[in-house]
C-alpha cells in the first residue's frame, strides 16, 4: 500500500511537470499564431491594395481595349480625330456590299466635256504633203475628218482703264458741272471684280488674308495691302445686311428648320457658332454660349411653330417647339459604336437596322404619310428588354432613347422633315475648315463676317447660283 501512495505522488508530479510543460506549450502556439495572424492581416492588406491597383490599371487600360471613338462610331468631329482614324475613314466606305462590279454599270450613259458651239479660236490643223507619194497637198480636196477643242486659261494680266474725268462749263452762267463729287483718296482704286475675288477667297476657299495677298501679287501682279483686304470684306459684309435680315425672316417662318452649334475661337475665347438652316435658306450667327436662350433671344416666338431636326444636346429639348425630330445619323453612330465594343450582342444591331429599314421606307416613299405607330411599337419592345449585363454604356444609350422616344419617327409621318441633322452640319463644317486653316480669328468683327458671308454663299447655292457671283452681287447692288 504505502508503494502505490508513494507512486501515486510520483505519478501526481510528473503530471503535474507535463501539464506545466504543455502550458508553456500551448502558450508558445498562441503566441505563434498571433504572429501568424498578423502576418496574414498584413498580407491580406497588401493583396487589398494590389487588388485596387489592379482594378485601376484595369480602368486605364480599358480605354485601349475598347473600339476607339470616331466620326464613323460616335459624335467625335473629324477635327479632333487621329491621322489613322483619319486614313481608315478615307479609304473605308460605310455602305453595305452590294455585290456588283466596280465602275459604270449596265446602261450607264457616260458623261464627257461637250464641245462649245462658239469657240473664241478656230485653228484648221491639215497636212501639207502625201506621206505616201510626197505630192504637195495645198490644191488637194480638203474633207472635215472630226474637231477637237483645247481649252485653256487667257493670261492673268489686270486690265487697266483710265477715266478721264473732265469738268464742263456752262457757257450760260459759267458753272463748272463734273458727273461726280472729286475723289478725295487714291487716285488708282480696284474695282468691284477684285473685291469679290478677295472676298471669295476668304469665305469660301477658307484663305488667310496674307495668302490672299500672295495670290494676287503671283498670279495677277496685284499688290493691295492686307488691311484694303480686310475693308472690302468690311463692305461686303456691310452689303449683305438687308439680305441677312431677309434670310432670318425667312427661317423664322419656316415650319422646319435644322439647328446645330460648334465651337468658335475668336480673340483668344471660346464662343459658339450656331446654324439655323431650311431647305433654301441658311444663316449662322455666333454667341458666347450655347444654352437655350441663344435661340430663344434669336428667333423668340416663331420656336413655337417651327418643327427642329437637332441632335439630342439638352439645349434643343428645353426650347418649346411646335415638334421635334433627332438625328438618326447620330443615333446610328452611337449604335455602331455599341456593337463594336460588344459583337456577342445583338440588341444595338437590332435598333440600328430598325432605323435604316424606316429610313429606306421614308426614301421609298418620299411623298407619302407613313404612321409611326407600328415603329413605335417595335422599338418599345427592344428598350423592354433587360441589357443590364451588357454595361453602362448600353444603359446609357438605351436611357436616352426612351428619353427622346417620341421624336425619333415624326420623319414618317411628315415628308419634309429630314431624317438627320445632315444638312446643318454640313453648313458648319466650313467653319471648322477655315479654323483649321487660321486657328482663330482676331477679331469679334472677322468671325462675324465670316459667318454671315457665308450664310449667303450657302443660300445662293441652294438657289442654284454660284459662290462668286453670289458675292459679286454685294458688289453691284
Amino acid at each position: 500500500m504505502k508503494e502505490q501512495v508513494t507512486d501515486i505522488s510520483n505519478v501526481l508530479q510528473d503530471m503535474t511537470v507535463e501539464i506545466r510543460l504543455m502550458r508553456e506549450t500551448i502558450n508558445q502556439q498562441y503566441a505563434e499564431i498571433a504572429k501568424l495572424n498578423r502576418n496574414i492581416e498584413a498580407l491580406n492588406h497588401q493583396i487589398r491594395k494590389k487588388d485596387e491597383e489592379n482594378a485601376r490599371l484595369k480602368e486605364r487600360l480599358s480605354k485601349y481595349e475598347k473600339p476607339k471613338k470616331n466620326s464613323s462610331n460616335s459624335s467625335t468631329p473629324p477635327s479632333k480625330e487621329s491621322m489613322k482614324d483619319e486614313i481608315v475613314r478615307r479609304t473605308k466606305s460605310l455602305r453595305k456590299p452590294s455585290g456588283k462590279k466596280p465602275g459604270g454599270q449596265a446602261g450607264h450613259d457616260g458623261h464627257k466635256l461637250s464641245c462649245s458651239p462658239s469657240p473664241d479660236e478656230i485653228i484648221d490643223d491639215m497636212p501639207n504633203y502625201c506621206t505616201n507619194c510626197g505630192e504637195t497637198l495645198a490644191d488637194a480636196e480638203r474633207v472635215l475628218d472630226y474637231v477637237t477643242q483645247v481649252v485653256s486659261i487667257p493670261e492673268l494680266k489686270p486690265v487697266i482703264k483710265e477715266i478721264r474725268h473732265y469738268v464742263m462749263i456752262c457757257k450760260k452762267c459759267g458753272e463748272r458741272v463734273r458727273t461726280a463729287p472729286r475723289r478725295k483718296s487714291n487716285d488708282v482704286i480696284y474695282d468691284a471684280s477684285v473685291k469679290s475675288l478677295v472676298v471669295y477667297l476668304s469665305v469660301v476657299q477658307f484663305l488667310p488674308y496674307g495668302r490672299i495677298a500672295s495670290f494676287l501679287r503671283e498670279v495677277f501682279g496685284l499688290a493691295p495691302s492686307e488691311g484694303s483686304l480686310v475693308n472690302w470684306v468690311k463692305e461686303a459684309k456691310r452689303n449683305a445686311q438687308p439680305a441677312i435680315e431677309k434670310i432670318q425672316e425667312y427661317i423664322m417662318s419656316s415650319s422646319v428648320v435644322g439647328f446645330d452649334e460648334s465651337g468658335c475661337y475668336c480673340n483668344k475665347r471660346l464662343d459658339w457658332a450656331w446654324i439655323a438652316q431650311t431647305v433654301y435658306y441658311t444663316l449662322l450667327f455666333r454667341a458666347d454660349g450655347r444654352s437655350s436662350k441663344v435661340l430663344t433671344d434669336k428667333f423668340g416666338d416663331s420656336l413655337e411653330r417651327m418643327t427642329a431636326v437637332t441632335d439630342r444636346h439638352s439645349a434643343y429639348f428645353a426650347l418649346h417647339f411646335l415638334n421635334h425630330q433627332v438625328c438618326l445619323a447620330h443615333l446610328l453612330r452611337e449604335l455602331q459604336y455599341l456593337s463594336e465594343l460588344n459583337d456577342k450582342q445583338d440588341w444595338s444591331d437590332k435598333i440600328a437596322s430598325l432605323f435604316r429599314e424606316a429610313i429606306h421606307e421614308r426614301n421609298s416613299n418620299p411623298s407619302a404619310i407613313i404612321p409611326k405607330a407600328s415603329w413605335l411599337e417595335r422599338l418599345d419592345n427592344l428598350l423592354k428588354l433587360n441589357i443590364c449585363n451588357l454595361g453602362k454604356k448600353f444603359e446609357t444609350l438605351k436611357k436616352g432613347l426612351i428619353k427622346c422616344r417620341d421624336y425619333i419617327f415624326n420623319f414618317l409621318e411628315d415628308p419634309m422633315i429630314p431624317s438627320d441633322n445632315n444638312g446643318s452640319e454640313r453648313g458648319i463644317r466650313k467653319l471648322k475648315i477655315k479654323l483649321k486653316n487660321s486657328c482663330t480669328f482676331r477679331s469679334d468683327f472677322g468671325a462675324d463676317a465670316f459667318l454671315e458671308l457665308h450664310s449667303i454663299v450657302e443660300t445662293a447655292k441652294k438657289h442654284n447660283k454660284t459662290p462668286f457671283n453670289a458675292i459679286q452681287a454685294l458688289f453691284e447692288a
